[in-house]
């Protein structure tokens, strides 16, 4: 099928009116049209020529903005047949999208850009010393060790232990039998969606919300239901989706922290529905102010409320353990479903883990000094060098949500790319496709770095804010 140019013309409206260089604008109107399915797929896009000249702008633009979507898998472009719509059977690369636009965070992970300082992840850079301690500590320990095959699908007996007294510790009866380790945190969302999800279930999350718990309940083949705040969460309850998912504590990527109050409420309702309540406390630690507030599950029944947790953002990525916290009978059905794929997590991770959550408090106290410091920085900085963004402080976690005054943050990303900074757009983040306007920054980085960081996203801020004003006015007048 072939695009009517009179047709596309109209859908495209006004494409040039907002801000930034025209091949973005142009880029980003398409996208949203193949995304809605305007475009289908297979369809015939207009010759480069023939579109500029529709349009009234140089070839080039034409030709950067079909480049764009071709590397984020939208169309396709060979020499004599032109460019096309992506069929129905995508590529592999947009396996990584998120409601049709490519990822930047699990694109980074997969292919990082040299030369460019990644705000996508928000993770500790660098291993601390603590933890070369913790695994010197585990391995004196593993060299005690007798009987044992080292395959332990629901984790290894100590730390299963230690994590649940380390519940008890936060006022959450706990036993052994209640807690599965797993390779990180994705690997516990993952198992819970494919548990917990069928294909067409809805899942209701906050908007925005963390990416990875998104991918796994795509991979699901799950519907979404987005609530902008936690009154909104509350309230769809009664819609009794599947299941909910809520980062109640450091809020990723916001860094909000959710009232007592509206944690009893919220458990409440999730009783009275029969809702299950995942609840994502990866950076519930890095609460700025004292110890973290208890788990939901410490204020209803713990059959239908569910933890999942881990020592990525504490202590570092690489030390792959997480873990969930649910009922007995859930956590065996997890338990048989991660044998099938994986017979166990590492050992020496998982006692070293053990070692470390002995002395939680004194970690949590160090670790949330320095990102005091530096949220405190990175805001400093995004008031000096660009005044009309607007950031509001976070009270935990690792990431401030920023919104731009004006333009589309798909756009500036690109932009900033070339400036040699990543950042994550707002899109990543909200499984209805919305908050376009916002990026993700995060403050783990040195002071160095992060001055830096914000001296090129300025310098980028520059560029996309008044690159097309003599296009776009050209463009007004034709």
């Amino acid at each position: 099928m072939r695009a009517n140019s009179e047709q596309l013309l109209a859908k495209l409206g006004r494409w040039s009116s907002g801000r930034g260089p025209l091949y973005l604008l142009l880029a980003v109107r398409l996208r949203a049209l193949i995304d809605d399915g305007e475009l289908p797929p297979d369809t015939v896009l207009p010759p480069d020529r023939a579109l500029a000249r529709w349009l009234a702008v140089g070839r080039g633009t034409v030709v950067a903005a079909y480049d764009l979507l071709q590397q984020e898998g939208k169309v396709v472009r060979r020499q004599g047949s032109g460019t096309r719509v992506c069929s129905a059977d995508p590529p592999a690369l947009r396996t990584l999208s998120a409601d049709g636009v490519v990822s930047p965070l699990l694109l980074h992970l997969l292919a990082p850009p040299d030369g460019v300082i990644l705000l996508t992840c928000a993770a500790p850079d660098s291993p601390p010393p603590v933890l070369i301690e913790a695994y010197q500590e585990a391995a004196a320990r593993l060299a005690r060790v007798r009987h044992d095959i080292g395959y332990h699908p629901a984790g290894h007996p100590e730390l299963r232990e230690t994590l649940a007294s380390y519940y008890r510790a936060r006022g959450v009866p706990t036993t052994a039998g209640e807690i599965l380790v797993t390779n990180g945190a994705q690997q516990a969302l993952t198992l819970l969606a494919k548990l917990l999800v069928s294909p067409g279930d809805t899942v209701l999350t906050e908007a925005p919300t963390y990416p990875g718990a998104l991918e796994a309940f795509r991979d699901a083949a799950a519907l979404f239901r987005a609530a902008a705040d936690a009154e909104e969460f509350c309230a769809a309850l009664a819609d009794r989706p599947v299941l909910g998912y809520a980062v109640p504590t450091g809020q990723n990527p916001t860094g909000g922290v959710m009232p007592a109050l509206t944690r009893r409420r919220l458990v409440r309702l999730a009783a009275e529905h029969g809702v299950p309540i995942v609840e994502d406390e990866v950076p519930a630690e890095l609460f700025f102010s004292g110890e973290p507030p208890p788990p939901l599950a410490s204020y209803g029944t713990p059959g239908r409320l569910i933890t999942v947790g881990s020592l990525s953002k504490l202590v570092w990525g690489g030390l792959r353990v997480g873990w969930i916290r649910a009922a007995p009978p859930l956590i065996s059905r997890l338990a048989r479903l991660r044998a099938i794929h994986d017979l166990g997590g590492d050992v020496l991770a998982q006692l070293a883990s053990a070692w470390l959550l002995s002395r939680v408090d004194e970690l949590r106290r160090d670790h949330v000094g320095v990102l005091r410091r530096r949220h405190d920085h990175l805001r400093a900085e995004l008031v000096r060098e660009l005044p009309t963004w607007t950031a509001e402080p976070a009270l935990g976690g690792q990431t401030i949500w920023v919104r731009l005054p004006h333009g589309d943050a798909d756009a500036f990303a690109q932009v900033a790319l070339r400036h040699g900074v990543a950042v994550a757009p707002g899109r990543s983040f909200d499984p209805s496709g919305g908050h376009g306007d916002h990026l993700r920054l995060p403050f783990l980085f040195s002071e160095e770095t992060l001055t830096e960081s914000v001296a090129r996203l300025a310098s980028a801020w520059r560029d996309y804010d008044g690159a097309c004003r003599p296009h776009t006015l050209r463009a007004l007048l034709v």
